[in-house]
């Protein structure tokens, strides 16, 4: 059974790894999302959402609902972390 879970977690390190090979490098200017995506950004965000801040504009309106998930993960942590440091008191 092991040896399933090997063979398993090394097809799946060559695939992901052949998927990288096509990927372009790191902050290079011609890469998809330089060439489509940031401009659209930078020229619309303000007409699309009337914020003036850019990057507020992107993480609160159009990616508003993985910063709600995000808000959520991290509120839940931060609860849970309480109630564990909060502990058992005794009751005198």
């Amino acid at each position: 059974m092991k040896f399933i879970h090997l063979i398993a977690t090394g097809v799946t390190g060559l695939l992901l790894a052949f998927g990288t090979v096509e990927m372009p490098e790191f902050g290079d200017p011609t890469a998809p999302p330089n060439q489509h995506v940031s401009p659209r950004y930078i020229e619309d965000s303000f007409a699309e959402t009337e914020v003036p801040n850019m990057v507020t504009a992107v993480l609160a309106d159009y990616r508003s609902y993985d910063t709600l998930g995000e808000v959520t993960v991290i509120y839940t942590a931060a609860l849970a972390c309480l109630l564990i440091l909060r502990g058992k008191r005794k009751e005198d």
